[in-house]
């Protein structure tokens, strides 16, 4: 997995990114190495999902840019927040898993035995073998996780974003799911999650960027997690004016 001599792989270049011209996230500069596994906290409505949502593209920055350094668009995988997830669609968990192939094969493409087989080793490692024929409606919040990391895992992403990957699951599943992120660390994937429980960060997570709608600090996560800075992001979202702040284009 090579990288820019520097190493990195993502660039925040002034970047402001938001909703119809109101800011959610305001003139970030930030660098993200290749490899690294970063957690993004702050707030609630501090811009932590609305970031991830303009790394993926789903979001176009209102001013500044994302720049991405050794890889294309296609090597990002992307876990939204399971209540983005329409769960009534009557998919199965085999065919969930298997989304992760569509990369190379196509959507209405068959991938074959070794498609298949890859699937089922996915599901293998996630603790969901059996669960093939089962419909996701059916899912636990913690085997639905399971499901959507089995695809994450069948990307092969070197750029691997999540969004509350551990909200509402069971810690059985926050425990295997932990597992998998660090193997993706020890494979030199770049891993960057939006989190809120800080003890989880300061356990697993090495680097931090802190977010209050601006960069509050950011770097190890020891001394971004302090009290100040953790007061201070609670203070300027909490002042932040929806209204007034808008950019022009």
């Amino acid at each position: 997995m090579s990288a820019p001599m520097d190493g990195t792989i993502l660039h925040f270049d002034n970047l402001t990114l938001g909703y119809d011209r109101h800011p959610a996230v305001h003139h970030l500069d930030y660098v993200i190495r290749a490899g690294a596994l970063v957690a993004v906290v702050g707030p609630n409505g501090a811009g932590k999902s609305t970031l991830l949502k303009g790394v993926v593209g789903s979001l176009a920055p209102l001013e500044g840019k994302i720049r991405l350094a050794g890889i294309k668009a296609s090597e990002i995988a992307y876990l939204p927040q399971q209540a983005d997830i329409d769960r009534s669609f009557p998919i199965s968990v085999f065919d969930m898993a298997a989304m992760g192939l569509w990369q190379k094969s196509g959507a209405f493409r068959r991938f074959g035995r070794d498609g298949d087989r890859r699937v089922g080793e996915a599901l293998d490692i996630v603790g969901l073998a059996g669960f093939e024929k089962r419909p996701i409606g059916t899912l636990s919040g913690g085997q639905m996780q399971r499901s959507l990391f089995a695809r994450l895992l069948l990307q092969d992403a070197r750029l691997i974003l999540l969004d509350e990957p551990f909200t509402a699951i069971d810690s059985a599943t926050v425990r295997d799911l932990k597992r998998l992120i660090r193997r993706w660390h020890g494979e030199r994937r770049t891993v960057i999650a939006v989190l809120h429980d800080l003890d989880q960060v300061r356990a697993d997570f090495p680097e931090t960027l802190l977010l209050a709608r601006e960069q509050v600090a950011a770097g190890s996560t020891e001394t971004v997690l302090t009290q100040a800075n953790l007061d201070q992001a609670r203070r300027l979202t909490e002042a932040f004016d929806e209204e007034a702040a808008v950019c022009g284009r």
